[in-house]
């Protein structure tokens, strides 16, 4: 499943150390704005303690965890929608991922300067939102300049469907208000896609903090952004990207101690990458043998024959069954035995709608 997302923020918020934690790839992280140019792109394997059960079950050759795509992009200034700070560059950039992480930053430190001279986490926000309404208001301007006569002079419903749906979206813009806060129906939808609007994309604020408010859970600043956030029903996850930068460097058995000493059951990237991987509608279904287990993405709502072409196109082509039993069944009952006396191994058809956590074994002919 080929999903981004990407990773926005003012000028030396922790965006790039972050991005260095999630994907332990040592880029560029300075000390001032734009030290990140063309946008980094890094893979990252999703934590998932059924594939830890799966793999005491089965003791496979092989253990492969599921995975999507991060994109790290070059700090936004104010005025980025009419070219500062090669803001334009930057702005295509955000088009192409399909969910956003807003780091925010939500520390004091006179070592580290800020781009506005002073921390305001809820003015930072701002910021970068009224940046990207402009960038899609001006897309959208463009296109009603282009269609609104038209629109005027026919009956044609798609024209006027699509007029009226980008003046919904002019008027919700100029009030200041992201398009995922307005509520579409499935056919301005279908209009909207081919426009890829960047605030009509879902997003998750990641604070940065200190290494102290890691292990409190929050500060005064973060507060703010929790109570910014609920308004738009969008989630906030409270992290230290310095933190998760040293801890991406210890194996998995030191980090738990770590994390332990410190009274921390996950880590912020952990819970940041969890987060990201729901926002973007995905979910993940297992195939498990003595060769290989492996987690799958699929989005939430493909059917059965769907999901086996994530495999290989002939299993989605010559689709016959799924044999299907769920994690939480399996992990009850210890064995693919116990579920199959149980009767809880299922076989599903064409329309079955997967389920997170179900273990397929697909049949198929071509």
């Amino acid at each position: 499943m080929a999903l981004k997302a990407g990773i926005v923020g003012l000028p030396n918020v922790g965006k790039s150390t972050l991005f260095n934690a999630i994907t332990k790839k040592n880029i560029l992280a300075a000390n001032y704005p734009f030290a990140t140019i063309e946008p980094n792109v890094g893979v990252v394997s999703v934590p998932d303690y059924r594939l830890d059960v799966l793999n005491e079950m089965y003791h496979p050759a092989k253990l492969i965890p599921t995975s999507f795509e991060f994109t790290d992009i070059a700090g936004l200034v104010k005025g980025a929608s009419s070219g500062e700070g090669l803001g334009n560059k930057f702005l295509s950039h955000i088009r192409e991922v399909d969910a956003i992480v807003e780091v925010v930053r939500c520390f004091e430190d006179k070592q580290i300067t800020h781009v506005e001279g002073q921390i305001d986490p809820i003015r930072d926000i701002e910021i970068i939102n009224v940046e990207l309404i402009l960038a899609d208001l001006e897309i959208i301007q463009n296109r009603i300049g282009k269609i609104g006569k038209k629109a005027d002079m026919t009956k044609d419903k798609d024209v006027i469907l699509e007029v009226n749906t980008l003046k919904k979206c002019e008027k919700a813009l100029e009030e200041n208000t992201a398009l995922r806060n307005i509520s579409f129906i499935e056919e301005e939808l279908a209009v909207l896609k081919n426009f890829n609007l960047i605030t009509l994309k879902p997003i998750i604020y990641a604070t940065n903090v200190s290494e102290d408010d890691a292990v409190t859970g929050e500060n005064e600043y973060t507060k703010e952004v929790l109570k910014y956030a609920q308004k738009e029903g969008s989630e906030v996850i409270v992290m230290c990207a310095k933190m998760e930068s040293e801890l991406s460097e210890l194996d998995d058995d030191a980090k738990k101690v770590f994390l332990a000493e410190l009274g921390i059951k996950d880590s912020g990237l952990d819970k940041l990458i969890k987060a990201t991987y729901t926002l973007l509608g995905l979910e993940t279904f297992f195939t498990s043998g003595t060769d290989e287990v492996r987690a799958w993405t699929f989005r939430k709502g493909m059917k059965a024959p769907e999901c086996a072409g994530i495999i290989h196109t002939d299993f989605q082509k010559g689709f016959i069954k799924a044999e299907v039993m769920s994690f939480n069944d399996l992990e009850e009952l210890k064995s693919e035995k116990a579920v199959k006396e149980a009767g809880k191994l299922r076989l599903e058809g064409k329309e079955y709608l997967m389920q997170d956590g179900d273990i397929c074994y697909f049949r198929f002919n071509v």
